[in-house]
């Protein structure tokens, strides 16, 4: 998969609504409406840790931040304040591979094991290795709990569409849409999949926007006021 397409598979900002997840920034709508939402999804993992476990695990919880901490390093020369540094993107992404991969196998079966696995999918897609970071989601989407199995299936579905599995991809939404988490709503998994059904079926499209575009939610209202402007006139 050639660079450009990677990036349609990489969001890599999110924002996190408690009880009415929507992962869209203003900044992002363009790319969110497009793409409807794959990858890093660092703060939405953090911000949804901290509210459910912040009290607890707190060795996993350390780790699970040294980990992140080489995920968000940045790349190339050195950091005024220390912070951790690479010399290369390969470098990263190979010390962030054996970072989560270490978390994923060392705490297998606990939420940081989970979201080491998510992170370690996302770091396959982000490079293009498809089918890896497929076969990473659906580990999370299958044995992970319902919140960060939802996330898994978000990004499956997304990989979906960027190889012409529509169906899948539909399915992967419409039960998203049936069993919201706090971590996906049912408004992103309608607006990833509206996105599609502009194309494919721009009545039904319609039809599941018009009651986003009077969502009392910012990013949601706009992002399906964004995707209604692109139906066919009628």
């Amino acid at each position: 998969m050639d660079r450009i397409e990677r990036k349609k598979l990489k969001t890599d900002r999110f924002s996190l609504e408690l009880g009415h997840t929507v992962t869209f920034f203003e900044d992002h709508r363009e790319e969110i409406g497009r793409y409807g939402g794959i990858a890093a999804v660092v703060a939405v993992l953090i911000a949804g840790y901290v509210v459910y476990h912040g009290h607890q695990h707190q060795a996993r919880q350390l780790d699970l931040a040294k980990a992140i901490a080489v995920h968000e390093a940045t790349v190339g020369g050195t950091s005024a304040n220390g912070n951790l540094t690479f010399p290369t993107q390969e470098a990263k992404d190979a010390a962030s591979t054996k970072a989560f991969g270490d978390l994923a196998k060392q705490y297998a079966g606990t939420a940081e094991g989970e979201i080491a696995q998510y992170y370690m999918a996302s770091v396959e897609a982000d490079k293009g290795n498809m089918v890896a970071a497929e076969n990473g989601f659906k580990e999370v989407a299958q044995k992970g709990d319902a919140a960060y199995a939802s996330l898994a299936k978000l990004s499956l579905s997304q990989i979906y569409f960027s190889d012409g599995r529509n169906s899948l991809a539909e399915g992967a939404l419409r039960d998203l849409m049936a069993h919201p988490t706090i971590f996906v709503s049912k408004d992103q998994a309608t607006l990833a999949l509206t996105q599609y059904l502009i194309h494919k079926d721009p009545t039904q499209a319609r039809k599941l926007l018009e009651p986003l575009r009077v969502s009392p939610v910012d990013a949601v209202r706009n992002v399906a006021m964004s995707q209604v402007a692109q139906l066919p006139q009628q």
